[in-house]
């Protein structure tokens, strides 16, 4: 009898000892399962975050996202280049007439103004119209001290305003009241001034 019960404690605590072995690694396999599952339902979540940005929009947008950000920038981008275009033609005019002043330094005196004020005007001028010469510039000025007297409609700037138009010098003065004889005589009249002035 006491054989049978020490075999029964043995075997009981045999049992016992397989239990609390198996227990922790029982426990252990169970999490992983869970975190596996939690780490695909992670993945899962993840990816419809993902599929909620940019990438997506464009697609069902069918890239009308993708085009609205390209027409932003080439937008941008043309009017930057036409602002440098319209810088470059003003400083190369500028230089253009800084050497014609410097080639010819008694033409401001003879046509009865200043080299800074020939400059300093044709600069401002310049921001309105950078295709503007600076001999256009000159025969603008001279055309509205000789004409101004007796056409006081005729100014540099009114001049200078048609030209930015699109009219020629003679189309101009027309435009400002003069018949085309009396314009082409005043536009003669203002290159012999010119090219007296620059001898």
């Amino acid at each position: 009898m006491a054989i049978k019960f020490r075999i029964s404690l043995l075997s009981l605590s045999a049992c016992l000892l397989i239990i609390a072995i198996q227990s922790p690694a029982f426990a252990q396999g169970h999490g992983h399962g869970q975190g596996g599952s939690g780490g695909s339902g992670m993945g899962r979540s993840a990816g419809m975050g993902e599929d909620r940005g940019i990438g997506v929009s464009s697609g069902k947008s069918n890239g009308r996202a993708d085009s609205g950000r390209g027409s932003a920038s080439d937008n941008s981008n043309g009017g930057s280049d036409a602002g440098l275009e319209g810088a470059r033609l003003q400083r190369e005019n500028i230089e253009r007439a800084d050497r014609i002043l410097s080639d010819h330094p008694q033409m401001p005196a003879r046509l009865h103004t200043t080299a800074n004020s020939l400059r300093s005007g044709y600069q401002n001028a310049l921001l309105t119209n950078p295709n503007l010469k600076f001999g256009q510039f000159v025969a603008a000025t001279r055309l509205a001290t000789n004409l101004g007297r007796t056409h006081p409609n005729i100014t540099r700037t009114a001049i200078l305003n048609g030209l930015a138009n699109g009219r020629s010098l003679g189309q101009t003065l027309q435009d400002l009241g003069l018949g085309k004889h009396e314009a082409e005589e005043a536009k003669k009249q203002v290159e012999r001034d010119i090219k007296d002035a620059e001898k």
